[in-house]
């Protein structure tokens, strides 16, 4: 284990992690293709949509990524630009965007 080299073991355990998450996301692509074919108000698909697209996102940067094994600073990083982006998101709600009358 010195030199680096993974046992059978481990290569096996890794390989069954990776076609788990593959296969999730292959689920998850058909749910996202089933949700199109549901007629919901405009709003409503457009959240679902972002919760599926934010899910498969968040698999494939852990796992094929590599950063669920990473330092709290990768961690931190990544919350944090969770953050701004739910708050750049947020922003235009509370804007009046009303150009007619000016």
């Amino acid at each position: 284990m010195a030199s680096g080299h993974m046992s059978v073991e481990e290569v096996k355990k890794h390989t069954r992690i990776y076609w788990v998450i593959f296969s999730s996301l292959l689920l998850l692509t058909g749910v996202t293709v089933g949700i199109s074919y549901i007629h919901l108000p405009f709003t409503y698909a457009v959240i679902l949509a972002l919760v599926v697209a934010s899910t498969k996102a968040s698999l494939v940067a852990l796992y094929f990524m590599h950063l669920i094994s990473e330092k709290a600073v990768i961690y931190f990083t990544l919350a944090l630009t969770a953050f701004f982006f739910v708050f750049l998101i947020i922003i235009p709600w509370f804007i009046p965007w009303d150009f007619a009358t000016h």
